[in-house]
């Protein structure tokens, strides 16, 4: 028996992000927006604990007990008193190191399915305070759909979305380290009286209402300068899919994944032929959000 999990990719429709925290993380209002880029996670029962992954770069995704997915597994079991004997393999599409929380997706993903394989019933309150623990991405992974993260992003408030909004996503040649983006953010803020996080009730309204003109209007991303100081060359993407149209254009997340907001499936086709064409970029995907959260989609 087998169960398999899919789990969506996020983009970060605003990242406010407050001053370094004693404990060194930092306080955020973060707006996430599941989108229609998927991770499946299957998990089989196993001898021992192992991972394996296939998919566009899978050379890049350890596959040992760092990996969220197998932490997941492993905190589910000892909460449980069993041993996590399974055989977990992730099959990606979200974008590695690309600031889409896919290794957030995969964790959530495996604690679903290792739930569902167990039966251990987990609820969904202890689901969350598991993801909580594994990292500040994992529990919108598991929720999708659209939600403001406060804490540590932890700490999730579902918003209601109005409408479909359609995305290009432009992946870069290489990836950028989540914690190297927040350094880099700390050491520009360096100085300088860092507001608290707030979350903008213009860009609230915008997705209640469904529109994508006001979204476009209130999207933004503290993190941005940031990566752009370590990877100047994401600049040229964003310039040219606002060349080609784009409503918005702005680094998702930690980057360098660069997220395009168009008006319709129609112009998100244009847009990513002009990035496509452009040369900035590595790769380049649309899709649309909302989208629901981590689900089983086989075994039970």
């Amino acid at each position: 028996m087998s169960v398999t999990v899919r789990v969506p990719a996020k983009v970060n429709v605003q990242l406010a992000v407050g001053a370094a925290r004693p404990d060194g993380f930092h306080d955020l209002a973060n707006v996430f927006l599941a989108v229609g880029l998927h991770d499946e996670v299957t998990v089989t029962p196993a001898d021992e604990l192992r991972i394996t992954c296939a998919g566009p770069d899978a050379g890049q995704v350890p596959l040992d007990r760092t990996n969220l997915a197998a932490r997941a597994a492993l905190a589910l079991a000892e909460r449980r008193g069993i041993e996590a004997a399974v055989h977990i393999h992730i099959a990606k599409d979200i974008p590695v190191a690309g600031g889409m929380a896919g290794g957030s997706a995969d964790g959530a993903g495996a604690l679903l399915a290792c739930d569902t394989l167990w039966g251990t019933n987990a609820s969904r309150a202890e689901l969350l305070e598991i993801c909580a623990e594994l990292g500040s991405d994992v529990p919108f992974s598991l929720v999708g759909g659209a939600a403001l993260g406060t804490g540590r992003g932890e700490k999730l408030r579902v918003l209601d979305v109005g409408g479909t909004f359609h995305w290009v996503f432009a992946m870069a040649g290489r990836g950028l380290s989540t914690p190297a983006v927040f350094r880099e953010f700390d050491r520009l803020a360096e100085g300088l009286d860092v507001p608290g996080p707030v979350a903008s009730q213009e860009l609230i309204d915008a997705l209640a209402k469904g529109d994508p003109d006001a979204l476009a209007a209130a999207v933004s991303n503290d993190l941005q300068p940031a990566a752009l100081s370590l990877f100047p060359e994401l600049a040229d993407t964003l310039a040219a899919g606002r060349t080609a149209g784009a409503l918005a254009a702005l680094v998702s997340g930690s980057g360098p994944t660069t997220a395009f907001l168009t008006r319709d499936p129609e112009a998100a086709v244009k847009v990513a032929e002009a990035l496509t064409a452009s040369g900035t970029c590595r790769t380049v995907r649309t899709a649309s959000g909302p989208v629901p959260g981590a689900t089983v989609v086989a075994g039970s």
